[in-house]
């Protein structure tokens, strides 16, 4: 989950560290720091907490030099302070560090029977003292990591320099994504290609258990001792700097921009004029396949609890959905002609990307669902579809579920068409239904100001309770996950015919019962669960369209009406009030809406 950049430059490095960690921020914010090379001497500036604690440390004491690395750090081994920050570093080498080294354990006794002196509580102080050893035995930086690739064991991205060696950067990876930039005289290195985007457009992603030497010329890359090359593509990305737009937060920004970004997914996979899903070339025949597997972790997963519904109620596909950190723990059997969606904002997720190698290795085709294609896993996917959400910052994702959310309908449309599950009328229809979408989610927006002063009072309670049937079950369980992440309120979702298995027992009049009931086949059933929380005394904010509201409305503590749409895009709507919801509830108790306590954007390690 950390953030790397390397730069090996012509002019003063240090503030161009500082604008990379910037972007990187969102993968990271326990601690950050920088490392150069000063007079062929390594120097660091460190800072606990947000990078706004560095950027204050060295407008007090500037560092110099053209060669550098820094680091935002999300904290794996040891406490997030100002001595557990990278780089870490001896008198001879400084390093940053995307990872888990598994074997530190190992590797710290064997060294510290030496007599080396560790200082930090860190997994990632081995890798320099390791690399230290090696060069004192004579070795050249070069060598000295061909023999630590060997040693280490785990996930990791690493960025190295070494003292006396302007002109040399190393980076390796093994399980998290690191890539490389070609400059005009020279090069850089990041954990993504945002990190670099005002530097170069000229990527390469190394590739598992890639290693490489950066020179201000340009790359050599090393893998299982053998030179190997990587394609070096132009990323779309702009370097232009990533602001708030005049909004207080990245998050509400994120959810206002819903409308465009639906809309622009929508443009890329619907002909409006035919009112058909015409999708990319796809490796697969859904006409055929026996089974589709979908795989994902967090928000993401809850996009695929929401497209289980949609494959198996419109084109009758059976379909596993799973969480990725479950999903290849339980070796799962799957069947032959099937396929896997991996679903991730990031690309870069750990668990989804295991997710997605045991099941190619069953013979699985597999199709990703991404933010940003050129991350790992689209590289190590048959197909890509994208979701043109643009970067998102916020911890919590908001457009990025929505857009993934379009994407996965325009799919189940495409395989009920294959299948013959629907005819051309009812294709048009739900095709309709979508692209009406972007202008209905605007008309939700305009009602922010009733649905603040509606959050000002769940922000008081300590528990909250979120009910849903049917496709509406994953929006609770994703409004529960949002309001727990930002606001560290107790949430939890719950499918509403389970509510008489257990969670009524928590009912009472300082727990407010979040209800989505959009007035589906299953609104009926959902208005009896409803009913029975307000006779306990529980305190209902009832969100519906005017129908639902016309029948229970009065009865709740509060509602929100929604547009009246086909149930079939009603999860993606119905998404945005209980973001709202949980973002000014957070506001409202004053956390840190954008990078809440204990969590980064990317998770890329176990």
């Amino acid at each position: 989950m950390c953030g790397i950049i390397g730069i090996l430059g012509k002019a003063k490095v240090a503030p161009l560290l500082l604008d990379g960690l910037k972007r990187l921020e969102y993968r990271g914010y326990d601690s950050a720091g920088i490392a150069t090379l000063v007079n062929g001497h390594i120097g660091r500036r460190r800072a606990e907490g947000k990078i706004a604690n560095l950027e204050t440390l060295l407008a007090r004491e500037p560092i110099d030099g053209t060669t550098g690395i820094g680091h935002t750090r999300w904290a794996t081994h040891g406490r997030p302070n100002e001595q557990n920050a990278h780089p870490h570093a001896t008198d001879r080498v400084a390093v940053v560090h995307n990872g888990i080294i598994e074997n530190f354990q190992e590797l710290r006794g064997e060294l510290e029977r030496e007599g080396r002196r560790f200082e930090t509580e860190t997994d990632t102080e081995v890798v320099v003292h390791l690399l230290t050893r090696l060069l004192e035995a004579q070795k050249t930086p070069e060598e000295a990591m061909a023999v630590a690739m060997g040693r280490l064991r785990g996930a990791f991205a690493l960025a190295v320099i070494f003292a006396g060696r302007p002109d040399l950067m190393i980076g390796a990876r093994r399980g998290s994504p690191l890539a490389v930039g070609y400059g005009d005289g020279e090069m850089y290195l990041g954990s993504d290609a945002l990190a670099l985007a005002p530097l170069t457009k000229r990527i390469c992603y190394l590739e598992e258990d890639d290693w490489v030497v950066v020179r201000p010329d340009g790359a050599s890359i090393v893998n299982a001792g053998r030179a190997v090359t990587r394609e070096i593509k132009i990323t779309a990305l702009t370097g232009a700097p990533i602001g708030k737009d005049n909004h207080p937060h990245f998050m509400i920004k994120e959810i206002c921009e819903q409308p465009a970004v639906i809309g622009d997914t929508l443009r890329s996979l619907v002909n409006p004029l035919r009112r058909t899903v015409e999708l990319p070339p796809l490796p697969l025949d859904f006409a055929k396949i026996p089974r589709l597997t979908l795989i994902a972790c967090g928000t993401a997963y809850y996009a695929g609890v929401v497209a289980k519904y949609w494959f198996e109620q419109i084109a009758r596909l059976p379909v596993e959905v799973d969480i990725a950190s479950e999903f290849r723990y339980r070796a799962a059997p799957m069947p032959a002609g099937g396929a896997v969606i991996a679903i991730s904002q990031s690309g870069e997720t750990i668990d989804t990307l295991a997710a997605l190698r045991y099941a190619k290795s069953q013979g699985q085709r597999a199709i990703s669902i991404l933010n940003v294609p050129e991350s790992t896993i689209g590289r190590e996917s048959d197909a890509i579809l994208p979701t043109l959400a643009g970067p998102e910052i916020g911890v919590a994702s908001t457009k990025a579920f929505t857009a993934q959310l379009t994407v996965l309908a325009c799919l189940a449309i495409a395989a009920a068409r294959a299948r013959g599950a629907i005819d051309q009328a009812r294709e048009r229809a739900l095709t309709a239904a979508l692209l009406e979408v972007p202008a209905r989610v605007a008309e939700i927006l305009g009602h922010d100001a009733h649905i603040r002063d509606i959050a000002l009072n769940v922000a008081k309670a300590r528990d909250v309770l979120f009910l849903g049937r049917g496709s509406s079950y994953p929006i609770a369980l994703e409004g529960a996950l949002k309001l727990k992440e930002i606001t560290y309120i107790h949430a939890e979702g719950y499918a509403a015919g389970e509510m008489k298995h257990g969670p009524i027992s928590l009912i009472d009049d300082g727990v407010p019962v979040i209800v989505v009931a959009p007035t589906d086949d299953v609104f009926d059933k959902t208005a009896s669960n409803v009913q029975e929380v307000i006779a306990r005394g529980g305190r209902v904010v009832f969100l519906s369209d005017a129908d639902g509201i016309a029948r229970l409305g009065a009865k709740a503590w509060a509602s929100v009406e929604l547009p009246k749409v086909d149930p079939f895009v009603a999860p993606i709507l119905y998404a945005i009030p209980v973001q709202l919801l949980a973002y000014h509830a957070a506001v409202a108790k004053g956390t840190d809406v954008d990078q809440p306590r204990n969590l980064a954007k990317s998770v890329t390690v176990e």
